[in-house]
Order: C-alpha cells, then structure tokens, then sequence
C-alpha cells in the first residue's frame, strides 16, 4: 500500500475521529450545562451555556477538517500555513459572534433587572459601540497571531483616530450627553419642561444627537443634548403641587372692620374651590394707591389645565364676594390738590 493512500486512510480516520469527538463533547456538555443551569432561576445562564455548546460543534468540525488536511499534505508547508490562518479565522469569527451575543443579552438582563425603559433604551443604542468593539480586538488579535506587522497599523490607526477624533468631537459629545440624560433623567419623554432659552413644551423624542420638544404653540423644536445638560432646566412633570401667589389691593377708603374680613372670606373660597390648597392671606403694606394683600395657596397637581382652572374659579369668587361686601378694588389713582391764593 503506498504512502498516499496510507496517509489518505489515516487523515479520514482523523477526520472521523475528530468529528465523533466533537458530538461527544457537545452532547456531553450540554448535558452537564443543563443540570447546572436547573439549580438557577434565571435564563441567563441557560443562554450562555446554549451558546458555548453551540460553538463547540462548529470549531470541532474546523479542527477535524485542518488536523486530517495536515496529516495528508504533511510536506506542503505553504498550504497548511493557507489552511491554518483560514482555520484560526473562522474559530475567531464563531467565537466572536458568540461573545457578542453573551455580552448583549448580559447588558439586556441587567438593564431589565432595574425595569427603567431609558436604562433599556441605552443598552440597545451601544449595542453596535459593543459589537465594534468586539470585532476590532478579535481583528487585531487575528493579525498579529498571523504575523502581520502592527508597528505600520498602530500608526495609521493612530492618526486616523486624531483625524476622526477632531471630526467626531461635537457628535460625540452629544452621544455622551444623550448618555448622560438616560442616566441621570432630568426629564423623560412625555414631559413638561422648560430650557434655558425658554422654551416651553413636552419631550417627544431623546435622540442621539438632539432632543425633541413640542412646543406649546404645536411646532416641534429640536434642541441639542449638550444645551440641555449644560443649562437649568425646569421639569414640571416632577412638580407634585403648584405655589401660587397673588397680590390683589383694595382702595384706602376700605373700613377696618371689612380689611380684618378680606382673609377671612378668602380663605373661604380658595377651601371650597376644588384642586386648591388655602396656605395664606395676609394685610402686607400700603401701596401708592391701594391697601394691598398678598395670597398664597397650592394646586395639589403638576397639571397646569387643572391649575387654571382652580385660579380662574378662585378670582371669579373674590370678584363676586368683594361686590357683595362693597369692597373696592383699587386702581392707580392720583389725587391732586389744587390751592388758590387769595389776593391780599
């Protein structure tokens, strides 16, 4: 028998060999990983057991299939080393997607643990930041076990990311911002806000880059991440009651005994108005030209409709009990005293 045909014989029993191994030890392990995944609750490690024991078939047949290659083409150097860099990369893109799916659904479950939808809406935007990530070290990790020369590489890399890095600032500082509004939600979507520049209205959409607001007059705004974070902004929607203060005047001409009532039927009305909380109501000072009060109450809602309508309802009210009473309000006035000189 020559000796082709007994390497022939000898890289199909390796190959047969190798196959055989690899369903054995992929039945193996996922017998083993089944009983150890059923001492958890979680899914997780279920996930992550499922996907090692699905690599391990893929890089067995690989290994099978290089291992007999190698046997039968011993002398041909130049076409194993062909075949082993092929082989080294398809194990290291079976690896890598596998990785890849381990770290996403690891974010995944973490953020679904903290039940926050921004948390969530974070992992899904740097899931492809993830999978580049990945990627550029397994590439990188490939070529020098290939023997490239990464000296040339790291140098052009170098550059090009000062290059993109310059290019890139402004985006990225944005996509850093827009981090840190899911992280430290100074408003949410849904919200009533209002931004440095004044702009009032509810967020529609946290984008990337920029933030959208519907405005209360109905156009959309879209204002940069950086010029929210970087500004005061007033959230409304975590305001759990409104503070509303008033100054309202009667004439001088009002009697002690009715000034001593005005507190009193105040507080009257705002105590029977719905939504609306009486704190005070006090004589404060004299005015120019009036006798002035200051009032003081709380709409126990962050819904502003619902607060006008308490404060609209409340200044019909003392309209109505001030001309019940003959309370004047006041109005500037100015009074002119004329004297005439008598001639002597």
């Amino acid at each position: 028998m020559s000796i082709l045909t007994n390497n022939l014989i000898y890289s199909i029993s390796i190959f047969l060999i190798g196959i055989f191994s690899s369903l054995i030890i992929s039945r193996i392990s996922k017998i083993l990983f089944k009983r150890i995944s059923k001492r958890t609750k979680n899914k997780l490690d279920d996930f992550i057991f499922e996907s090692i024991t699905k690599i391990i078939k893929p890089i067995g047949f690989l290994l099978s299939i290089y291992f007999s290659i190698d046997f039968y083409f011993i002398e041909e150097n130049n076409l194993i080393s062909v075949l082993l860099n092929v082989k080294e990369l398809l194990i290291l893109v079976i690896i890598i997607k596998a990785l890849n799916n381990i770290l996403i659904r690891v974010l995944k479950e973490s953020a679904n643990k903290i039940q926050d939808t921004s948390i969530i809406s974070m992992i899904s935007s740097l899931t492809p930041l993830v999978k580049a990530f990945t990627w550029t070290i397994g590439s990188i990790f490939y070529l020098q076990n290939i023997g490239v020369q990464m000296t040339a590489i790291w140098a052009l890399l170098s550059a090009g990311g000062i290059g993109v890095g310059l290019a890139l600032k402004d985006p990225a500082q944005e996509f850093f911002e827009y981090i840190t509004i899911l992280l430290d939600k100074p408003f949410q979507k849904g919200e009533f806000i209002k931004t440095k520049t004044g702009v009032l209205g509810s967020v529609e959409t946290v984008g990337v880059r920029s933030s959208r607001i519907r405005s209360i007059n109905g156009e959309i705004i879209v204002v940069s991440n950086s010029s929210l974070t970087n500004g005061i902004i007033s959230n409304y929607a975590k305001m759990e009651k409104r503070r509303l203060v008033h100054k309202l005047g009667v004439v001088y001409e009002t009697s002690p005994k009715l000034m001593k009532l005005i507190p009193t039927i105040i507080k009257k009305i705002v105590e029977e108005t719905k939504d609306a909380s009486f704190d005070r109501c006090h004589f404060t000072d004299f005015g120019d030209f009036s006798l002035n009060f200051e009032l003081v109450y709380y709409i126990p809602t962050n819904n502003y409709l619902a607060a006008m309508e308490a404060q609209q309802s409340i200044n019909l009210r003392i309209i109505e009990e001030f001309a019940v009473n003959n309370i004047e309000f006041a109005f500037p006035t100015q009074t002119l005293n004329i004297e005439s000189n008598k001639a002597k």
